[in-house]
């Protein structure tokens, strides 16, 4: 599905920043302006799962590249679960979101409290620029070599160091769980041996590699707008709602002029069961930054129909990778013998059934495959029913890996 931009889209998507920004000059002024309350200046474990019933250890991991990014180890608090008593888990999660998306529902209703109550041991990835993992060795956040970095590196740096620190910890092969850019990030570093070696089994929600068919009115007027390439030659190289400036933007957006959960439909598809009285407590959390190369490798997968590393035009191409286009990521590379679960959604606008289609048919493996018609690409996460529609189904298949739980 190729996505062209005419000479009046991209005049349309100027005005239309031009607009927004009229409309944030209001806003700045009134007293009526919503800001969310900012994150505090605490751990993920201090302020999100020890307060739940649940211990909890930060650990801290440097990549090659010298991004320190965070990892939490959680698991259940209760005396008949010993500490790592059971099979590692490593949960890694979606764009503009945190560890902390895997414990925004209540206990019974969220995978990382209900992978820790089965007796798993449970390990959260936090990608480089999210709240949890800011910093580097010797970059600033205000730095734009920072921020220089797209899924490819979160993919074979952030992921494969994450891999290797669970493995190295536990001394065991470990159980992946992703969703949405969780498992463009997976697809991607399983292509790699050395990282495939450490990982027992995965499970792959609203799975993404190829974006050809997206659906998602909202993204891919963005899409056709070039709004990324606006972003970047303006020289915004982080991307973060949640900076005043982003924050101003969404409530003048939703404060009396949209329907925030309409404007949730048209980015990620109609989700079934998302928790809409929750909306103010996930948005204390959500959302994380991520980097405007990011976004932009993101619609370039989306533009050409391609799941490979990032395009940065013929000349630069032939300097890095020594041909004219960025080299695939081979998904045949991926062997038969990794078990692979995947579930997805008929009302997924980001995920859809035929890019998911097309994956399939790439992977020698055949994976394990669940599909909800009425599932949209956010109830993977947060659906009130994910317990029984998703985890229990996916529990089983870890379960039928040779590795028991209390489940």
């Amino acid at each position: 599905m190729p996505v062209a931009q005419t000479g009046v889209e991209v005049v349309a998507g100027l005005v239309s920043i031009l607009s927004l920004s009229a409309v944030l000059s209001a806003f700045c002024s009134a007293d009526n302006v919503l800001l969310r309350r900012p994150l505090q200046n605490a751990s993920l474990c201090a302020q999100l799962i020890r307060p739940s019933g649940y211990a909890c250890s930060e650990h801290t991991v440097q990549t090659k590249d010298g991004h320190l990014i965070a990892l939490q180890h959680v698991f259940s608090a209760s005396a008949k679960l010993k500490q790592g008593s059971g099979p590692p888990v490593l949960l890694q999660h979606g764009l503009f979101m945190g560890g902390d998306a895997w414990f925004l529902n209540s206990n019974e209703e969220s995978l990382g409290f209900i992978l820790a109550d089965c007796g798993f041991d449970v390990w959260v990835g936090n990608v480089r620029g999210t709240h949890w993992s800011h910093g580097h060795v010797s970059l600033s956040v205000k730095d734009k070599e920072y921020w220089d970095w797209s899924w490819e590196e979160l993919a074979l740096y952030d992921l494969t160091e994450m891999i290797n620190y669970v493995y190295s910890a536990t001394n065991s092969k470990i159980y992946y769980v992703g969703h949405s850019q969780g498992t463009i990030m997976a697809l991607a570093a399983f292509t790699q041996p050395n990282t495939l070696k450490m990982v027992e089994a995965a499970a792959l929600l609203a799975p993404i590699s190829y974006l050809e068919h997206i659906t998602a009115q909202f993204v891919l007027r963005m899409v056709r707008m070039h709004l990324d390439q606006m972003i970047l030659a303006m020289g915004i190289h982080q991307l973060n709602f949640r900076s005043d400036f982003g924050v101003r933007i969404i409530d003048s957006i939703c404060d009396g002029h949209l329907d925030c959960n309409d404007l949730l439909s048209s980015i990620t598809g109609n989700n079934c069961c998302f928790n809409n009285s929750r909306v103010d407590f996930y948005l204390q959390y959500e959302p994380h930054p991520s980097s405007s190369k990011n976004l932009n490798h993101l619609f370039q997968m989306i533009r050409k129909g391609t799941f490979a590393r990032y395009d940065y035009g013929i000349w630069k191409n032939m300097r890095i990778y020594g041909s004219i286009k960025p080299p695939a990521f081979d998904l045949s590379h991926i062997p038969d013998s990794l078990p692979v679960w995947m579930a997805y959604g008929g009302h997924d606008d980001l995920a859809d059934v035929m890019d998911v289609q097309h994956t399939l048919r790439e992977l020698q493996c055949k994976p394990e495959l669940l599909y909800l018609e009425n599932y949209g690409h956010v109830d993977f996460l947060l659906s009130v029913k994910a317990k029984e529609d998703v985890y229990e189904p996916m529990i089983g298949f870890f379960g039928s890996r040779g590795r028991s739980s209390s489940f």
